[in-house]
């Protein structure tokens, strides 16, 4: 039995523009193409495209999953190292679920989580890599920066860090939801902490490149998203408040 490209996007939840974009790079060719120009489908492309959907699930670039199936052609053995990737993400998960569980707890409570528990996820240098996968393919793709490459990921230094950036993104998620003024000393005082802090992790910005950093991530989307997600506004809010502390230092 054969499926039209419509039919395989309705079977799989594949956007049929995917499928196009699969067959033009080669990842997923249809098994022929009819005089009209239709793309068909048989029983091994759709087994082909769950190994692919199995693989983008695991944050694997497009460009490795098709060595990894030129190199592996069994389906079983296939499908055998995938249910181990999975396995592992699934480990890692719990422990992440787990360590959500204690911070909702503790949040609730009111009580200040022990920065050690707060990152029981992150215990190796591929947990930090993985956390930060997505981060890092935004930036190589459109800045061209690889951050994982260029920077040694020490997963105590890394949990230190994010406790920092935990601690003040979480302080100035709480002065907006308070109706803080952007310049308020309480602003400038936790700025000044958190730069203070950064220069002890070996970052000594100063506050004409933390207001630079702001603007950053108030232009880029991914990092906008992110401190959006956390609170409304946060992103101007940071913006704002940086580049008053940087006029004022």
């Amino acid at each position: 039995m054969v499926y039209t490209v419509k039919e395989v996007s309705e079977l799989s939840n594949v956007t049929i523009k995917t499928l196009h974009h699969y067959h033009k790079i080669g990842l997923l060719m249809p098994r022929e193409i009819t005089e009209a120009g239709y793309r068909l489908y048989g029983m091994e492309e759709l087994e082909r495209l769950q190994h692919i959907l199995f693989y983008k699930e695991l944050d694997f670039p497009l460009e490795q999953i098709k060595q990894l199936l030129e190199d592996q052609p069994g389906r079983a053995e296939i499908l055998s190292g995938q249910r181990e990737l999975l396995l592992g993400r699934m480990s890692r998960l719990e422990r992440l679920v787990h360590t959500l569980d204690e911070s909702i707890q503790h949040s609730r409570e009111g009580k200040a989580m022990n920065t050690k528990d707060m990152f029981q996820g992150f215990q190796s240098e591929e947990e930090w890599k993985k956390a930060l996968a997505e981060q890092s393919r935004h930036i190589q793709e459109n800045y061209g920066y690889d951050m994982l490459e260029e920077n040694r990921v020490d997963p105590a230094e890394m949990n230190e860090q994010a406790a920092e950036a935990v601690r003040f993104m979480n302080g100035m998620a709480q002065a907006l939801k308070d109706g803080v003024k952007y310049d308020d000393g309480q602003i400038r005082q936790l700025i000044a902490s958190h730069l203070e802090a950064l220069k002890k992790h070996g970052h000594d910005t100063g506050p004409d490149a933390f207001a630079a950093q702001a603007r950053f991530f108030l232009q880029d989307d991914f990092h906008r998203n992110m401190l959006e997600s956390q609170q409304t506004g946060l992103s101007y809010y940071l913006c704002t408040a940086a580049e008053a502390f940087a006029q004022n230092a």
